[in-house]
Parts: structure tokens; sequence; C-alpha cells
């Protein structure tokens, strides 16, 4: 056993009685003492007591069936911490209502818990740059049925857009022809029909149905392994930005992202419209993306792996690799990361997920949680060149030696907050701020517990006074959450003035 971990099992040893021999040490700690993932998984104990604080976000997409505000309510107060809309359908009026709600019932939401100022995260997902069929010649609701081994005609006319038939099919992407061979594989309707290129012409490619079924119109389109060149931003995409930065949208989720100029483009027309504080989610959702991840990741505040259309993009059985390369490259570089699609998807009919889908959950969060993750980190990690990443560093090395029940950070921008998530402490870190999107943005970090803080400090007030009142309400903030309580340890991080950058004091205290 290494030294590090003598001290916290000491602890915890005190805390076992004689005469309860067989109690179960908690939150799995002695298992994340092990010195290898072998000796890890080994020591997992399935009557350990969990966490009682959920350490990862839940975002949940918001529909016609949940716009309402008293079920907005109750899904917040069920744990939802993030609300996305879907901008790939609704008109704004709609999206609007649902801003409005969202923002009320976290209101109600605050009053109900007890909690002031409860901060909920809105979250714009956009349609992106993507490639559809045109309409068939029945119309928006027509069907025709493809059958395997037959010849179908795809064609970029679009003389034929509102002519599709068994026989030929329009796409709106002209360049089809220029970036599919023959061999290539187009996928339609999110991959349940496939066809094999067999010829190229100018305007059209001739194709073999490798797996039929009923057609529609509108559908999606997906060319597998192909270096695409449509625009990362489409014009929809542009105005939807601009609804997002009048309507104070919290992060933008961009779809189809597949390099870093595209993030660079979203960051501009944010900035030039006023929104350079809403954070830039890519999603990676095609190969050339994850070809590309680094300089994705290094221009994005964070990642989304959506394995929907990613698993069309690449073999199924690849996704999972694809998954765990992209949360680590993340946790590495202190980067929030988004694990999503068919996440429970059982539950919209059952009242119980799958024993996979469960599984499917945890392993996502244990994909960026490790055990052995914080050391790795800490061994790639640079030498700090700035006060923040050392006490983020030392806060959480701290944390586990006084078996701490909870990091509390005083912060403006959220940096140091963030910064300590990157290395994966095992309590909740409750970041206090006065900035009120800088707590809704904190949603996007592992263990984060934002703490609106609405007082405002007189300018004759002491620096040190106002310090020891936020910690002091943040003390209470996390006794009411069921973070800690009378006689727990708690690491503290402050700053030395006001404004970001100021970060170099770090202080363990027992709560009264």
């Amino acid at each position: 056993m290494s030294s590090r971990s003598e001290p916290l099992l000491n602890y915890l040893k005190m805390k076992r009685t004689p005469s309860s021999p067989s109690e179960h040490i908690p939150y799995q700690l002695k298992a994340s003492e092990a010195d290898s993932l072998i000796d890890h998984l080994s020591a997992l104990d399935i009557d350990s007591k969990p966490q009682s604080i959920r350490l990862s976000g839940i975002i949940c997409t918001i529909g016609p069936a949940s716009q309402k505000v008293e079920t907005l309510v109750q899904m917040i107060k069920a744990g939802m911490v993030i609300a996305r809309m879907n901008f790939s359908h609704g008109e704004y009026e709609y999206h609007k209502a649902t801003i409005d709600n969202v923002r009320k019932a976290a209101e109600v939401a605050s009053q109900e818990l007890g909690i002031p100022n409860y901060p909920v995260a809105i979250a714009l997902d956009t349609k992106g740059p993507e490639i559809r069929t045109g309409l068939l010649e029945g119309g928006p609701s027509a069907e025709v049925e493809l059958v395997k081994g037959e010849t179908i005609k795809v064609t970029t006319d679009l003389a034929f857009n509102t002519k599709g038939s068994k026989d030929l099919i329009c796409v709106d992407y002209k360049n089809i022809t220029k970036v599919l061979v023959p061999g290539n594989r187009i996928f339609v309707d999110d991959g349940l029909i496939s066809l094999v290129v067999k010829e190229v012409g100018a305007d059209n490619l001739v194709c073999e149905i490798e797996n039929g079924g009923k057609l529609g119109s509108k559908k999606g389109v997906n060319l597998p392994g192909a270096i695409v060149d449509l625009p990362a931003v489409s014009e929809k995409d542009k105005k939807d930005l601009e609804f997002g930065v009048e309507n104070g949208v919290d992060m933008i989720f961009a779809s189809f992202i597949r390099n870093g100029s595209g993030v660079k483009e979203i960051r501009k027309i944010l900035d030039g419209k006023g929104g350079k504080d809403i954070k830039i989610i890519s999603k990676v959702e095609n190969h050339e993306g994850v070809k590309k991840i680094d300089e994705i990741i290094a221009e994005s505040d964070g990642l989304m792996v959506a394995r929907g259309d990613l698993g069309i993009e690449i073999p199924a059985e690849k996704v999972f690799l694809a998954q765990k390369m992209m949360i680590s490259k993340c946790n590495v570089a202190g980067k929030s990361v988004i694990c999503a699609t068919q996440m429970l998807e059982s539950m919209v009919t059952k009242p119980r997920p799958t024993r996979a889908e469960v599984s499917d959950v945890a392993n996502a969060v244990l994909d960026g949680a490790d055990c052995s993750v914080f050391q790795e980190l800490s061994y790639k990690t640079r030498s700090p060149a700035d006060p923040t990443t050392t006490i983020a560093i030392a806060a959480v090395n701290a944390s586990l030696k006084a078996s701490a029940s909870a990091i509390i950070v005083l912060t403006t921008s959220g940096k140091t907050a963030y910064e300590v998530s990157k290395y994966r402490p095992r309590c909740p870190i409750i970041a206090v701020s006065r900035n009120t999107q800088t707590t809704r943005q904190a949603h996007l970090y592992r263990g984060l517990l934002p703490f609106h803080y609405n007082k405002q400090r007189n300018e004759s007030e002491d620096w040190i006074h106002d310090v020891d009142t936020r910690l002091k309400d943040a003390v209470d903030f996390g006794k009411k959450r069921g973070a800690v309580k009378s006689g727990d340890t708690v690491v503290l991080i402050t700053g030395w003035r006001k404004g970001s950058g100021a970060t170099n004091t770090l202080r363990i205290i027992v709560v009264e």
C-alpha cells in the first residue's frame, strides 16, 4: 500500500467500531487507494455506501411533452442541471417559450428546494451542416420501398428535388460525386438504408441497394469515411446563434464539427454578437472529427461524444474506442466532456432502464472518472505555470488525505473550480460565484455544485470579512445539499483580492 493511502485508511478505521468488523468502507475509498487498475477493480465493494451527492450532471432535451413549467420543476428537482433545446426542430417562438419556462421553473424549484437562485443552464443545440434527400413524388408524407439488390440513382440535379421514387432520389450536396468513388457506402435515414456506389457520373451516382426498407422524404444522409466540404456554419445556424445570444443561452452544442476551424468560426460569430462568454461544446459525430480531435478540443470549451451519427460514420463496434479516447483526451486537457445518445432510451416507454443501459451510463462516467485518472493527470501535467494550477492540485491532494467532504472554491470566472474538477476529487466541489452565468455553466464540469452568491460587497467592507461571509454561506449551502455536516473536514480555496486570477490560498477547516 502506498504511503499516500495510509492516512486516509487510518482515518476510516478510526470510524469503524470493533463491534462491527464487517462494516464496509464508504464511497469505494478502499478501491480508490489501490496501486493498480486490477487491484482497484478487485477491491470494488457492492455494499460500499455511495456518495450522497451526484458528481456528474444530467442534461435533458426539452420537447413538447416536457415544456410546461410544472414538468420542468419536477425535472429540476429530480436532477436536471442543463436544459437542451434542439434547433433542428421548432420555430423561434417555441424556443423562446421554452427558455422562459425553464427560467420560471428554476425560480419555482429554488423556492421548493430552499436553495436561493438555483442555477439551471440552457443549451442551444445547432442543426449544423447536414445532407438530406429531397421530396418524393407523393409529397412529404409519401414512402417508397427500396428492395435489396436493386439499383437506384442518386442525383444532385435539383430538378428532381420533388420527384423522388424507388429508382431515383435527389440529395442537396452538390459535391457528393466528387467525394465518393465506387465501393463507398451511403447511409440514409440514420443508417436504416444503405447503398453501395457502383458508378460515378457528373451529377449522379448509380448505387446498389445493400439494405432496403421504406424511405420517406427529407431523410438524413451519411457518407462514412468521406471528407466533405460542407460549411461549418449554415445560414440557419448563424441566425440560431444570434437568437441564442439575444436570449442569454449559456452554451452552444455545435453539431457536426469536423475540425478546429469550424469551432473558430462559431466563436467569431458569437463574439461579434456579444456572446463571448457563451461556452462552445463541440459535437463529434463523424470520422473526420475523430481524426482531428486534438485541434477540436484545443478550440472548444468542451466536447460531446455524439454516438448516434458517429455510430453510422464509423463501425458501431468501434464507437466505444472513440468514446474512451475522446473522454480521456478531454480529461487530460481539463475540458468538459459529455456522452450522449441512447442513454436510458428504453425508459421512453418503460418505467425502468435495462441492465445494459445502466451499465452503459455507469461506464460512461467511469471512462472520465477512473480511479487512476488523478494520478495519471498529475504525472502528465507540466510544472504549474500559475498559482491556480498549483492550488488545484494541492486542494485535491489535501481532500484525499484529509477525507474531506467537500472542496469550496470562491471563483469569479469559474477557472479555478474547473481546474479543480480536472483532477477529479472524490468529493463535490462547491463553486461560489457572484456571476450568474458562471454558476450555470459550472454544470458542465464533473463534481461542481454551483452556488450563486447574490449578496453584493460594500466597498468599505474588509476583503477578509467578505471572504469569510461567502465561505460561511457556502458551508450552509453544502449542508442544505447534503454535501457536508457538522464535524466534516472541508478544503477551502480563496484569493487575496477581488477579480479573476488572484487565487492563491488553501485552507482546511472542520465544519461546526
